[in-house]
This record gives C-alpha cells, structure tokens and sequence, in this order.
C-alpha cells in the first residue's frame, strides 16, 4: 500500500469558505492532523473512523513541535494510510506547509497541496475592505507580524514595503503592533495612513477597529485586542463604511448550538449570520434485535396503517425492509402516516404516496386526524366515501426509536385497535469530549443552545458532567416542544423559546422571532 499527504488549507474560521476539494479530502481520510486555527466544525465532516491528531499549533503554544508533526506525516504515510493535513488558512501563506511539503519530498512520500482561504484575504473582506480598488490601491503585499528571531537582521525591506505597495497586510502583529507601526513611518508611510485590525475575522467573534497608523497601537492596547487578529494599512480602509456587511447581519455575533445529528432546517440562522455549531448528543444506531421489526415485516399486509414518526424511522423500517428482498408493491392497501412534513418528504423518496400527515405532532392529533381521515375515492367510484368511525379490528404498524412516548399506543388499544410497537432504531449517547464546547459556554461565546428531544438534552448534561447547569446560565435554551421543555424544567433551567409546532423549521422561525425582540447587545 503506498500513501499520501493532503496539505489541506481550512480557510480562515466561516466554514462556508472551507473549499470543496479540501472537503473531499477530509472525506477520504484515514488519518486527520490538525492545528488550533480552524473552525472545529469541518471535523464533523470526517470518516469517524479517522484517526485525529491535535498539533496544536497556537500562538506560541505547541501541542507538537514542527519536527514531531512533520515525523508523524512521513511515518503515517509509510504506513500506507491516507493522511489529511488540516491547516488554518492557506498552507502555503505563512502556514509552514513548504516545510512540511519538503519533508514529504525528501522522504518519498506522494503529496497534493489544497490551497485554503487565507485570513489575510478574507478578515479584511469579511469587514467591507477590499485589498485593491482602482480608486485607492493597486497593489498589496502579506507580510508576518514577527520574523524568527534566529534570523538575526530582518528579511523585510522596510524602505520598500513602507511606499512601494498601496495595501499592506500584517499576519500575527498583535503583539509587535507598536514596533511594525513605527518601522512603517520611521521608512517613509504618512503618520495619516488608514489602518484597520480586525480580530477574529469571518467568525461571530469578529472585531475591527480603524485608526491611522500613528494611533492604531494605543488603541489596540486600549480595547485589548489580542491575537489571532489582521492589521490592514492602506487608504483601502476608507471604504469600510460604506462596505462593511457582515456585522450588519441581524445574527452577526450568534453562535447556535445544535445538539442533534446534522444541522438541515438550521440554514435560515445561518442566512441571518449567525454561526451554527454541531455537537450531537445523540447517534443513531440499529436495534440490538432485529427480531420484532423482521416479524412485522414478514406479516406487512396485516397491517390497515403504518405510522412514520420521524425521518430516521422512515431511513431506517425501509432499509430493513429492503434488505429481507420485500418489495415495495408489498405496501399496496396499507395507508402511509407521516408526522411532520420532513417525515413526509422522506417517504416519497422511496416512490410512496403518504395518504395522511396530522396538523397536529401529539398523540391527541394523530387520533383525531386518523378518526377523521377520509379516504380518496378507487378510480371508477362514486365520489365521497366514508369516514373512519373507530378504531375496531384496525390493525397499525410503528416502526419508532427504542423509547418513546406511550401515548398513541395506549389510546389505539383504548379505541379498540390493535398496534405493533416495533424498534426500528436506537438513540445513544455517543463517545465524544466536550473540552471545546465546554471551553466556549464558558467564555460566553454560545448564545443560543437548542435541544430537538429530552434525550439531546439528558445527554448534553451527562456530557458537559457537574458544571453542566453553570455552563448553560446565560444561554438561551430554545426546545421542540413541551416533553424537551419539562426535562430542560426538572434540571431547573429555563426555556427561552418554544414554537407551537414541534418541528425543526418552526423552532427556528421561532428563534428568529426571539432574537428580534431582544435589545441589541
């Protein structure tokens, strides 16, 4: 087997800007080794099966020094494994992926470089600064904040940079602000010139502050801007008033916490500028025994109705279904409910027509939908047909999660009814650490968590452990419906928002709604 390296750049923070190539190499990898520097958020993307490996990689604090990180990619590669190397940025702009490419090449070892957004590039766009514009710069030059001090004299042509290029922009400057300023001016640069730092760009952290090139230092200082941070010199900075659009955003500054699998039905937050950070609490999984859900298959045409409670019930009673080679003309006469227009959708994706989908997601509207459900008339027949007046001999199929709400079980016995309870998946607490998103709640950097069941939430604090409640003080909890709502209660916190309806799109028109009535920040 022979392996291979992908240098991949993960752009700057906003995962959107994550290229589409770096995406597909992550897909494939075996092997993931990744800095401090990027948006944790594209790891949700990887095969889990990946073996990760933290490099660390920030401001000054090294989880692996350059020489290990560069050993443990020409080692896994001769392992004849597919390597990821996950870089903040572009590797190729002061991201040591030369180095690292070297080191490849000497030893043998196939590579491919992924180009990434660069933060010197995007941190000025994402705060309405171009870095030309025919009217103000036609020219711009990158250039590192701090030199290796090894290096002795330094490698920047100061008397050059200083007049010779329109816009410059300065990676890692935070701390040497001061001593790049004054080289600056001391070369020749107008005192007057525009300077922009912006902290944090693309990501709901983001800060900018402009000054001139005289006073940015002190004010840095002052508003205690630390690193990682952009500083932009140029008359390019004019133009930010008029171009600045990110942090006009209604969600600029909100970060959603998502505790369920995939975030779909979230984009619209995500549209608004807020951004969305995946952590499941739970996973889905096959029952530990396929018998009951094999039983009810083998006697599917038994059955007057099949209950569809949920998408991952839909995915999960139909690969079942087709594996034991059913067909699905095997449906025919059985009428289809669906809960929830996604759960609906997901049944046609099959070629299945749903006959029925509640007004109402409870136990208590499914009844009343089914006892008033009216059947379309056969081709040939007289229009009108007749109503469904109870429950007696109707027999009923729910294919659902390993626990679940009793209710609508109960109540189709109490009709008269017969119904088959059968697992088709399970819900469990996956094996996943929490430092990361401990480490935001605790700097305020979670401003709304939303929980879609009460096993999100159970599991979230079994995760999050002892501090769990303190971690969430400050944070507005927004929950499907009332059973999420009475277990977020019974942990003594709080429910900020609730929709009317228990589906994901309209928990989320819900938190649009919430965030407009709440006083700006």
């Amino acid at each position: 087997m022979k392996g291979k390296v992908y240098i991949v750049g993960a752009g700057p923070g906003d995962i959107g800007l994550l290229t589409v190539k770096g995406l597909r190499c992550l897909q494939k990898a075996e092997v993931v080794v990744y800095d401090f520097h990027l948006n944790a958020q594209v790891l949700n993307y990887i095969n889990h099966d990946a073996e990760f490996i933290y490099a660390g990689k920030r401001g000054g604090q090294h989880t692996m020094t350059q020489e290990q990180i560069n050993q443990i990619l020409v080692e896994k590669a001769k392992e004849g494994r597919i390597i990821c190397r996950l870089k903040g940025g572009d590797p190729f702009v002061f991201g040591r992926g030369g180095e690292e490419a070297e080191v490849l090449a000497r030893n043998g070892v196939e590579f491919e470089i992924v180009p990434g957004v660069s933060s010197a590039v995007a941190a000025p766009a994402y705060a309405g600064i171009p870095l030309t514009h025919r009217l103000y710069s036609s020219s711009f030059a990158v250039v590192p904040g701090y030199e290796d001090a090894s290096k002795g004299e330094s490698s920047i042509n100061w008397a050059k940079l200083s007049t010779g290029v329109g816009t410059i922009v300065f990676l890692m400057t935070v701390k040497n602000i001061s001593l790049a300023c004054q080289r600056l001016i001391d070369n020749g640069r107008s005192p007057d010139t525009p300077v922009a730092v912006i902290r944090w760009g693309t990501r709901p952290e983001q800060a900018t502050i402009v000054s001139d090139l005289k006073n940015i230092a002190r004010l840095v200082k002052e508003e205690d801007i630390r690193p990682p941070a952009v500083m932009v010199v140029g008359d390019v900075v004019k133009l930010r008033d008029t171009l600045k659009w990110y942090e006009k955003k209604p969600f600029f500054g909100q970060r959603v916490l998502v505790t369920r699998e995939h975030s779909g039905g979230f984009e619209p937050l995500e549209e608004l500028g807020a951004e969305i950070m995946e952590f499941s609490t739970i996973e889905i999984v096959p029952p530990q025994d396929w018998k009951e859900l094999d039983q009810a298959i083998s006697k599917i045409n038994s059955y007057d109705w099949i209950i569809l409670t949920s998408t991952n019930g839909v995915k999960n009673f139909f690969k079942r279904f087709l594996e034991l080679d059913r067909d699905i003309r095997d449906l025919k006469g059985i009428k289809i409910c669906a809960i929830g227009t996604k759960t609906a959708i997901e049944v046609k994706k099959y070629g299945i027509k749903v006959d029925l989908v509640p007004e109402e997601f409870n136990a208590e509207g499914l009844i009343k939908s089914i006892k008033g459900f009216k059947p379309a008339p056969l081709r040939g027949a007289r229009p009108g047909g007749s109503r469904i007046q109870g429950f007696k001999g109707m027999r009923f199929l729910l294919p659902r999660a390993e626990t679940a709400r009793e209710i609508f079980p109960e109540k189709v016995k109490e009709l008269g009814g017969e119904i088959d309870v059968v697992t088709a998946y399970r819900t469990v607490k996956p094996e996943v650490h929490g430092k990361r998103l401990r480490r935001f709640l605790k700097e305020g950097r979670i401003s709304i968590a939303t929980f879609t069941s009460a096993g999100t939430f159970n599991n979230f604090m079994e995760i999050m452990g002892e501090d769990a409640h303190e971690l969430l003080k400050g944070v507005a909890i927004a929950v499907i419906g009332p059973v999420t709502a009475k277990a977020v209660q019974k942990a003594g916190l709080t429910v900020y928002i609730m929709p009317k309806e228990a589906t994901i799109e309209a928990m989320v028109e819900e938190i649009i709604e919430w965030v407009k009535k709440k006083p700006h920040k």
